[in-house]
């Protein structure tokens, strides 16, 4: 299956800046998003709460204009920082704070980037390449509807 440019270049970014140590949850330059926007913070004024998937009046109107970052509709970049977040260990308290992990390792980066893939990939309707049930020759039961279920908790 072919890659669209955005996935491919997405993939591209992010595979640098974890490689070049400029992948950092704690930077809105430097997350998942920003380096996907090609290190820029004005994505963050889609929303009124970082790590969020709400957008706010600002998200709306660019959401309702089908406006496009990189090739990401606001709703879907707010959904992968998100998933970068979980993956890198964060989670939001009863009272919607965002909670950090005490150290941030090389590993929950690359867990919060295998989240992110992950998502890129049903974003573009293909394969998830960070699946490797089928290396393995392995069937995951209802794995369509688990899929499903995986996707709508990103978002």
């Amino acid at each position: 299956m072919k890659s669209s440019i955005r996935f491919e270049n997405a993939i591209t970014k992010l595979y640098k800046a974890f490689h070049h140590n400029t992948l950092n949850p704690e930077d809105c330059k430097q997350c998942a998003v920003g380096n996907i926007l090609d290190n820029k913070d004005s994505w963050q004024h889609l929303t009124n709460r970082h790590g969020t998937t709400q957008l706010n009046y600002i998200g709306l109107v660019h959401q309702n204009m089908k406006r496009r970052f990189n090739g990401y509709l606001p709703n879907e970049l707010l959904s992968i920082e998100n998933a970068f977040f979980k993956g890198c260990g964060y989670h939001f308290t009863s009272t919607m704070q965002l909670h950090r992990p005490e150290n941030i390792t090389d590993d929950m980066l690359f867990n919060g980037l295998c989240a992110v893939v992950s998502l890129l990939c049903s974003f573009d309707g293909r394969m998830d390449v960070m699946d490797c049930s089928k290396l393995f020759n392995y069937e995951r039961p209802n794995s369509n509807r688990n899929l499903n279920k995986q996707i709508a908790h990103f978002r």
